[in-house]
């Protein structure tokens, strides 16, 4: 066993980015850069799951493998790094779905050695963000990522991939600006200046300060999640992108929005969250609703499931909005849950296309026929994405209506509107899910589709992959504990936290419920105040 000095986060963050630099000297013949991106991809991911699993305790809430190290000292940039129940599956999903995509892009001929290297620096620094302690670390990890994103749209993806690259860009960049104001405002003020995030954790800001801090925070982390209406760069960016590359960007990218939500915006600002959380909620139904029905109106098979991503992601506002330890471990497990269907989905839809050379789902028809195995693991698939008991989806979304169901925070006008408009969004979904199977897979075959029948139905490769992304979802599905287990405990220190402040903030305020006066629906239970002191 090695030594507990081993600095294991820093390895796994490194890993693929040190890696990358050997790509150019690779010699580009007979598919020898795939093998090594694969393997370094494969490494990786082992190296994290050894060292969380001789070294990570289930039952501490805290940061655990922390490591700090002076990295640009003038300017107090430090590389630390540190993960807790929150960061721990994320790192693991970045890992995985990161891995899978690599396989995914085996027939990649177009400039591989450049494909694989932006592959493996995008490895990089998605884990750079999960694990990142200090928020300068943190923004340079989040705007390192945006650019090999950015070159494998622009030079790998459809059409219009020059369009969707920029737009994708211009919004993420854009919006990345709040992060570097809001963490220097809170890093300058008071007596001492720093970037670490547990002692920006426990300075007192000002109330003017930390409302404009989250507001700054949750921009940037909107576009990203996406939000509505600031999710317009996705189904584009979706609709043009590889299926490798849309595996990356449903599975992890979006997951970096909420889970720098909970970071951010509920561990650094639980006072300002207290005001915003009913904004989290009703702009969570907005998404699941207003995802649902855009993605009946779209007859391009990427742009359907882009949409219903951002339905997805709905429900993660809402559990993080809900003050319960339920709702936002709901809201983690839908992250990972999600993480995996969305990747399996995209992943089928490239096999698809390769077959059919078009995602528009009208000139399509009858291809269960030609492709069985593709339909059935489809079918599997949106039948997670639908939220099917025994699946994952059910349980993530399942969680996450229990837990603001329960929370006494708000009214129950509030939240049996919120509820009952999620729920529309529950209907809706099998409806749109199932619209498109019938219209890919079943009634009357295409004979003018240029179906390349050379290609056959998903091959070993193609069903492997499909596999290790469908025997999670099923896992979870029937035992959720192997994903619960690992946030638990963090989620229940959070709910703690934010519970805590939302206390303090109704005993300063007049007897009048707090969020009377910021929106009309929900409003605190009074005679819950004395427990929520408590």
């Amino acid at each position: 066993m090695f030594p507990e000095q081993v600095p294991w986060l820093s390895i796994i963050t490194l890993l693929p980015l040190v890696a990358s630099l050997a790509i150019p000297l690779i010699p580009d013949s007979k598919g020898i850069v795939r093998w090594y991106a694969l393997g370094v991809g494969i490494i990786d991911f082992c190296i994290m799951l050894y060292a969380f699993w001789q070294n990570f305790n289930l039952q501490n809430s805290t940061y655990q493998l922390v490591e700090s190290y002076a990295w640009i000292p003038q300017i107090g940039l430090n590389w630390s790094v540190a993960v807790d129940g929150l960061s721990m599956p994320l790192v693991l999903l970045a890992g995985f779905i990161t891995t899978m995509a690599t396989l995914a892009a085996w027939n990649v001929t177009n400039k591989p050695r450049l494909f694989y290297f932006l592959i493996l620096v995008m490895y990089s620094a998605q884990i750079g963000v999960f694990v990142a302690q200090d928020i300068l670390m943190f923004f340079l990890m989040w705007e390192i990522e945006l650019v090999p994103v950015y070159l494998l749209i622009s030079i790998w993806g459809g059409q219009k991939r020059r369009y969707a690259a920029t737009k994708f860009i211009l919004y993420t960049a854009a919006a990345s600006i709040f992060i570097l104001i809001s963490g220097l405002a809170m890093a300058f003020y008071g007596d001492t200046v720093t970037f670490d995030l547990t002692a920006l954790g426990l300075k007192h800001y000002p109330k003017v300060l930390a409302m404009l801090a989250y507001a700054g925070f949750f921009i940037a982390f909107a576009v990203k999640l996406p939000v509505f209406p600031l999710h317009t760069w996705l189904p584009d960016a979706h609709s043009e992108a590889s299926a490798p590359i849309s595996m990356i960007l449903a599975g992890v990218l979006l997951k970096m929005g909420g889970y720098a939500l909970i970071r951010f915006n509920i561990e650094l600002l639980p006072d300002a969250h207290v005001y915003f959380a009913p904004v989290l909620a009703i702009l969570g139904v907005v998404n699941i609703i207003y995802g649902a029905f855009a993605a009946f109106g779209q007859g391009n098979l990427k742009r359907r499931l882009a949409y219903s991503s951002i339905a997805h992601m709905g429900f993660v506002l809402i559990g993080i909005a809900s003050y319960t330890d339920l709702g936002i471990g709901g809201a983690v497990l839908q992250m990972v849950s999600h993480g995996a269907i969305a990747a399996c989905l995209f992943f089928l839809s490239g096999v698809t296309y390769d077959r059919t050379h078009t995602l528009m789902m009208e000139k399509m028809g009858g291809m269960a026929k030609a492709m069985p195995k593709v339909f059935a693991l489809f079918t599997a698939a949106s039948m997670a994405s639908l939220a099917l008991p025994g699946m994952s989806g059910f349980v993530g979304e399942l969680t996450i209506f229990l837990g603001i169901t329960t929370s006494d925070a708000y009214s129950s006008a509030f939240k049996t509107v919120v509820v009952f408009l999620a729920a529309v969004g529950l209907i809706l979904t099998p409806i749109y899910l199932l619209s498109m199977l019938r219209q890919v897979f079943y009634g009357k075959e295409n004979h003018e589709l240029a179906f390349e029948s050379y290609l056959g139905d998903a091959r070993p490769r193609e069903v492997a992959i499909a596999m290790c992304l469908l025997v999670p979802i099923v896992g979870i599905g029937l035992y959720p504990k192997i994903a619960t287990q690992t946030f638990d405990v963090k989620t229940v220190a959070v709910a703690s936290q934010v519970r805590t402040a939302l206390s303090t903030v109704v005993a300063q305020q007049p007897k009048t419920p707090l969020y009377s006066r910021l929106l009309a629906a929900p409003q605190l239970a009074v005679t819950q105040t004395s427990n929520l002191a408590e």
